[in-house]
């Protein structure tokens, strides 16, 4: 190979390599905040940004489980706080941003993932049970985004970046989750508008739909995982029927280009994406993290 074609190699990989771009990390001397970050993509998400080199504020509903992850952050030498609570409590959104400011300074990420599935056919879902859906999945991620605006909606050269967390089932709908799928729909919405009244303070607002994640609320809901909300037990999962256990991947996964469930650190890299400066002019989308299904 020439020299110039080497040179021209070397700068292709320079480009492509983040340690060669960003040393310090994709996200290096940024803030974030995480909901629903004590397990699942939004702890593994919370992970990987404090790898990048982000402070990160771990909220989750589970007092113990979010302190874990901060605690797992901090041990490796990065920065994290934990702020629990239940991000559909009205309180919630005020004092969330207000301990972030408090410990970091600032905000430059806000990732809107906490949420949680409440399945039934339609004509047997309650109102309660729809009302549910929209408020962890609406009305939620707008009182944070709200109360932080004073510290997103500036001019100061910071890099600023939300990423609102949706569903394949609020694209496509799904059999049993109209509360779910008409909630994140909205979330589709909800992004595309912050993303046009914040573009100008240079906010970045995007949305992941993710298909079969392997996580909690896609494995068999015959294997017991609740979570209380509100002081109601709401079980997780998708129910096997009479087997009560899920068919073989062949069958799960035939319309699946990739023939596989996605890990929840795949997950968490397709939100870094979004709030890397390699998608510095990318707003408003949707990105489809799915294995290929629907294509």
């Amino acid at each position: 190979m020439s020299s110039s074609a080497n040179q021209r190699a070397t700068v292709i990989l320079n480009h492509l390599s983040a340690s060669a771009t960003h040393p310090s990390g994709l996200l290096s001397n940024q803030v974030a905040i995480v909901t629903g970050a004590g397990q699942g993509i939004g702890g593994a998400t919370a992970l990987l940004f404090a790898k990048e080199g982000a402070s990160v504020v771990v909220s989750d509903l589970d007092d113990v489980k979010g302190k874990a992850i901060a605690e797992q952050i901090n041990k490796a030498g990065g920065k994290a706080i934990a702020v629990s609570g239940d991000v559909t409590d009205p309180a919630f959104p005020d004092r969330l941003i207000s301990e972030t400011i408090k410990a970091f300074g600032k905000i430059n990420i806000i990732i809107n993932n906490a949420g949680y599935t409440f399945d039934g056919m339609l004509h047997k879902t309650t109102d309660k049970q729809f009302q549910l859906m929209l408020d962890v999945h609406n009305i939620a991620p707008f009182r944070i985004l709200r109360a932080a605006a004073p510290h997103m909606r500036l001019k100061d050269g910071e890099p600023r970046s939300i990423v609102n967390v949706s569903s394949t089932s609020g694209l496509h709908g799904n059999v049993g989750q109209a509360n779910y799928a008409a909630a994140k729909a909205g979330v589709v919405g909800f992004t595309k508008t912050v993303a046009k009244e914040w573009g100008a303070f240079g906010v970045r607002c995007n949305t992941v739909a993710f298909g079969y994640v392997d996580t909690r609320l896609t494995r068999a809901k015959e294997n017991g995982e609740t979570m209380i909300v509100g002081g109601q037990k709401i079980a997780l999962g998708i129910p096997m029927g009479a087997k009560k256990e899920a068919p073989p991947p062949a069958v799960v996964f035939a319309d699946t280009p990739l023939k596989r469930a996605g890990q929840v650190e795949e997950a968490a890299g397709s939100v870094l994406l979004l709030c890397s400066p390699f998608a510095s002019y990318i707003t408003g989308h949707t990105l489809e993290v799915t294995g290929g299904k629907g294509i």
